[in-house]
């Protein structure tokens, strides 16, 4: 077996910032660490404020010979990339999972969903359209020509290192927009490698830029400050995005954001049970339940309450643990020490509240960042994991009666990023579809990312969308001109 190192050559685990790999001033550098052992695996360069704004002098240099570039050559660099990315699908998942900690299966699937956003707006790039039409009162016309914001920074999470990058750069560089990463220090790698796979692909430099730091805060600061920036999109936490919102606002910066979920999985007792039990792993289980879309509350219909739990805990239960890289896992580590602390205290403060355990609960002995698939019940209303996003393996299941008390506590949380409906009733279905105050909704389904569909929240879990045509537009301005035509 390879080492999913390999991909990524030293010289290429420094900072990308115009036409060069170079490393950060003084010569910073931070450990990245296999989540499974502990153990690092590489040394990247550690950005500070002179390192971004280096990134930024590229990005705003490059701007305008990209924003001129014909769209077919922008649309057929972004095929370039999808291809490539297809190409070595397999060196990055390895480098994804070895960073990150997700099965090897889990990294491939991430790697085609990635890839999917550079075919797909590899199409919408040729595809941004502005209209002509005469005033209704007459005597002149209206144009409407779009026009791309300018230079970007994105700040992507750790949990899709791959996938949530490809999904802001890859509308961004259709839009005509150049870009400045700044990835988690936890997985820097995977990012590291796409610049490189673009920089192959043939993307002109400044275009793509890539600042890895453990600095965050004083270098996303900057940029933020600096008047050349016209756009933010950031994907974490919500109360990092409040931060970032108080700061883009001082530029009034055009902003999307995809923050925090606590996503209600709802099953009626009408609904196929064996399509619910799959449906509800998926969501539950992808990604080590590591996503802002997994389902972190389960409502159960009381008659069917029973078998669902019982069949739902023996799935679970069923799941092996190990390294990702290993055949056979199904749970990978969590992403670092922090993550398996605050999963514990949620399941501990569950449990001193009157839930019981019926599969997992406890951490196990012996190195990395494990903690095992785990199912509740009898969970209180008051328990903390309720409203907090608990992004791992642990499923609280809760039973209801009817459709207004469920749709009542689906909604009593301040996010709205996604839900999940199972129900054998399309009447049903299309009730949840409208009250439940959420961005996005599964029927009968628990994998609802898609780069063709608008991905995003309400309230407390984002502003604007990603994916689709929708996608596109938010890294473009429109200027209208009234034309005098008598």
């Amino acid at each position: 077996m390879s080492d999913p190192m390999d991909a990524l050559a030293p010289e290429h685990r420094r900072l990308r910032i115009g036409d060069a790999w170079r490393d950060a001033a003084g010569g910073a550098t931070f450990a990245v660490e296999d989540p499974a052992t502990g153990k690092t695996i590489a040394e990247v360069a550690d950005a500070g404020v002179g390192d971004g704004l280096a990134a930024l002098d590229a990005a705003t240099g490059a701007m305008a010979e990209w924003a001129g570039t014909p769209p077919r050559k922008r649309s057929e660099l972004l095929t370039a990339t999808y291809r490539a990315l297809t190409e070595r699908s397999d060196e990055v998942a390895r480098l994804i999972t070895l960073e990150m900690g997700k099965p090897l299966a889990e990294a491939r699937a991430e790697v085609a969903y990635g890839a999917e956003f550079f075919r797909w707006f590899a199409e919408e790039a040729v595809r941004v359209e502005g209209r002509y039409s005469t005033a209704p009162t007459g005597g002149y016309r209206i144009l409407t020509v779009p026009k791309p914001v300018g230079p970007c920074v994105f700040v992507t999470p750790w949990n899709f290192p791959l996938a949530m990058g490809a999904r802001k750069i890859a509308p961004a560089l259709a839009a005509g927009c150049t870009t400045i990463t700044k990835p988690a220090a936890q997985t820097p790698l995977t990012m590291l490698l796409l610049a490189r796979i673009m920089e192959e692909a043939g993307v002109p430099a400044g275009v793509v830029n890539v600042v890895t730091t453990k600095r965050a805060g004083e270098v996303v600061s900057a940029l933020l400050a600096d008047s050349r920036t016209r756009k933010l999109s950031f994907t974490g936490s919500t109360e990092v995005g409040r931060v970032l919102l108080r700061q883009a606002a001082d530029n009034v910066l055009r902003t999307s954001m995809e923050l925090g979920g606590n996503a209600a999985l709802i099953v009626c007792a009408d609904a196929d049970l064996d399509v619910a039990l799959d449906g509800a792993m998926v969501a539950k289980m992808r990604n080590i339940g590591e996503s802002c879309v997994a389902a972190n509350r389960i409502y159960v219909e009381e008659p069917v309450r029973e078998e669902f739990t019982a069949r739902f805990a023996e799935r679970m239960g069923a799941l092996s643990m190990g390294h990702g890289l290993d055949d056979g896992v199904d749970v990978g580590a969590l992403i670092d020490e922090a993550s398996v602390t605050k999963i514990d205290k949620l399941v501990a403060d569950a449990v001193d509240r009157g839930a019981r355990v019926l599969v997992g609960g406890r951490r196990p002995d012996g190195p990395g960042h494990f903690y095992p698939p785990t199912v509740l019940v009898d969970v209180p209303g008051d328990a903390l994991m309720l409203g907090a996003e608990i992004f791992g393996p642990v499923a609280p299941i809760m039973g209801f009666t009817s459709d207004n008390e469920v749709m009542a506590k689906a909604n009593d949380t301040e996010y709205g990023l996604v839900g999940y409906v199972f129900t054998g009733d399309l009447q049903r279905a299309l009730r949840f579809t409208e009250g439940l105050a959420t961005g996005m909704l599964g029927v009968n389904r628990g994998l609802i990312s898609d780069p063709s569909a608008p991905f995003g929240g309400v309230k407390q879990s984002g502003i604007g969308k990603e994916g689709s045509h929708e996608g596109i537009l938010e890294y473009l301005d429109l200027t209208y001109a009234a034309i005098d035509l008598p």
